[in-house]
């Protein structure tokens, strides 16, 4: 409890320091600004290892192909948000457009071109996606989604929705899955998180081309079991599943929450 306090005390203060303080980053060239931000996020990590003993480990880095690539990563906290640029380079992450109208954080997403969602339905929401997954894709960027579309905690599970599919119809790219067990340690809507070592696994690229309802199974079926094997590894819950696949939610993903 003491260490969790004392982490969200310089955490908020350090970050709203930053948020003001790399205000000239939105007048130079993105590419500068981007590993600006990375140094803030390292300080982060730096904050959480010396406050919390929190650190982090990757496994199945040679996984991760040259080129653009679509990343489907799991998301149980609000920790890989603040890793994905240090765990892959100069992602696009695909978040709610709403994200991007809040001052200065919401600048300086634009100012990294991430991917905003329109939600005005659900065929201009997909557009909307593939759209700008395709301009990133046309700049040898990595996109990164969130299939399930929210934070879902270790131990529960979410469908997964149709905007990961979406994009590997229309892109024809390699799906990078991404395993993770940040939850344990972090929990989603939890104040007190724990010290340890949270575990990130690439899993081998899904290469393009397959049915859309087979690509869906077999991301489904292989992230959710990478995923169990290392929440159970470190004491957390398993994750109990009905059986096959569930089939797609009509709504889109948005990365970030």
């Amino acid at each position: 409890m003491i260490r969790s306090l004392a982490f969200n005390l310089i955490f908020y203060t350090w970050t709203a320091i930053c948020c003001f303080g790399i205000f000239w980053v939105l007048f130079i060239p993105r590419r500068a600004m981007i590993w600006v931000v990375c140094q803030y996020l390292r300080s982060v990590h730096l904050i959480e290892r010396l406050v919390l003993r929190l650190d982090y480990k990757v496994v199945g880095q040679e996984h991760v192909p040259d080129g653009p690539y679509i990343l489907a990563a799991k998301h149980q906290s609000t920790w890989e948000t603040m890793k994905l640029h240090l765990l892959v380079d100069d992602p696009a992450v695909i978040l709610k457009r709403e994200l991007i109208l809040i001052p200065l954080w919401g600048w300086y997403a634009a100012k990294a071109r991430m991917i905003a969602v329109h939600r005005g339905g659900r065929s201009k929401a997909i557009a909307s996606i593939i759209a700008g997954a395709r301009r990133t894709a046309a700049e040898g960027r990595p996109i990164a989604i969130f299939p399930q579309g929210t934070r879902t905690a270790a131990g529960s599970f979410r469908p997964y929705r149709v905007g990961v599919a979406a994009l590997y119809e229309a892109l024809d790219l390699p799906v990078v899955p991404m395993a993770l067990n940040s939850g344990v340690f972090w929990p989603r809507r939890k104040f007190v998180k724990q010290p340890g070592t949270i575990t990130v696994e690439f899993l081998p690229p899904i290469p393009p081309g397959m049915d859309r309802d087979a690509f869906l199974k077999r991301l489904e079926d292989e992230l959710e079991t990478a995923t169990d094997r290392l929440v159970t590894e470190v004491g957390g819950p398993a994750t109990v599943r009905s059986g096959a696949a569930q089939p797609p939610r009509p709504e889109p993903v948005a990365a970030s929450q």
